[in-house]
């Protein structure tokens, strides 16, 4: 299990790496308001920038010679590129061909050697442990990874340094990584804060493993079906699931049109571009107040903003 002495360290790590953000304010109605996290002004334009270089700063001098694998839907692409460039690494990016173009043009411009397969987690998954066999790359996981958690749990160091005393924490879930290391952050040092993992309704495998006690599964052709790309993970992984469980208070799913509301919303009352996946925990403010702790002030993670310009015009013209 990642320590609040482990999240610690990784934020000197990351100091003068990853931005420290703000919380702003987002009006979600004339008496309503909710504090934001925009993490979409990261570097890299999201989160993983935390996680993926506190990982690759841990390896041995023999490690780093070899080059580091990854594989991504396209924000812990960007983060492994970016945090392996800083740092004189090779690296190897294993993403699914449907992915986001800007988020692969991205991961390419970084210096990263991308290799392409189809859109299921399995495919990505198992042509990156081919490759770190073929070669002798170091693999970099986009989640179930204490280095990779104790990153992303930095968030929940800055949260409580700027806020000590919220009531609730919302969270987006793919693989887990991040709710893992905000949770373990923040529930160390404040156990009465509520933290509470949100996803999409066709990729709700978080919330059923939460439930049932064990690790369940979301079908590919289900998961594919959210806009929100970052939270396509099919399970979450293993260390996560551990943190979760001891950790997270609960986990609710928002749906589609909701997504599509919430980044609307971020853009025209906080000036925030979020993608889908970063919108979900706002959505879940905006839409599912009944199930959430009546306890505020409420804070809201906004993982990235790495969208297609297109497809982002047409969200806010109603055309999608």
């Amino acid at each position: 299990m990642v320590t609040l002495a482990d999240i610690q360290r990784a934020r000197s790590v990351l100091h003068g790496i990853a931005l420290r953000t703000p919380l702003v304010t987002c009006k979600l109605s004339q008496d309503r308001e909710i504090y934001v996290k925009p993490e979409n002004l990261q570097p890299v334009g999201s989160f993983k920038l935390r996680g993926a270089f506190n990982k690759i700063a841990s390896l041995t001098p023999d490690e780093r010679r070899r080059g580091v694998v990854a594989h991504s839907s396209g924000n812990h692409a960007q983060g492994v590129a970016y945090a392996a460039r800083m740092q004189g690494v090779k690296a190897t990016i294993v993403m699914p061909r449907n992915a986001p173009a800007i988020k692969m043009e991205a991961t390419r411009s970084m210096g990263a050697e991308i290799v392409t397969v189809g859109p299921a987690s399995e495919d990505r998954i198992r042509r990156a442990e081919e490759l770190e066999k073929e070669r002798g790359l170091v693999p970099v996981p986009p989640y179930n990874d204490e280095k990779i958690i104790a990153g992303q749990g930095t968030i929940g160091l800055e949260i409580i340094d700027d806020m000590p005393f919220p009531g609730v924490v919302l969270v987006p879930v793919g693989g887990g990584g991040l709710i893992s290391g905000i949770a373990t952050a923040i529930k160390e040092q404040n156990p009465r804060v509520a933290v509470i993992g949100v996803e999409p309704e066709f990729a709700a495998d978080a919330r059923a493993s939460l439930k049932s006690g064990t690790i369940q599964t979301t079908l590919a052709e289900n998961a594919t079906k959210t806009l929100a790309d970052g939270l396509r993970s099919q399970s979450v992984g293993p260390i996560n699931f551990e943190h979760i469980r001891k950790y997270v208070d609960d986990i609710i799913t928002v749906n589609e049109d909701e997504i599509k509301q919430a980044m609307k919303q971020l853009l025209f009352s906080a000036r925030i571009l979020a993608e889908p996946s970063g919108a979900v925990t706002t959505a879940a403010a905006m839409f599912h107040a009944a199930e959430l702790p009546p306890s505020g002030p409420y804070v809201a993670i906004v993982t990235g903003g790495n969208i297609e310009p297109e497809l982002f015009t047409s969200i806010l013209t109603g055309n999608r």
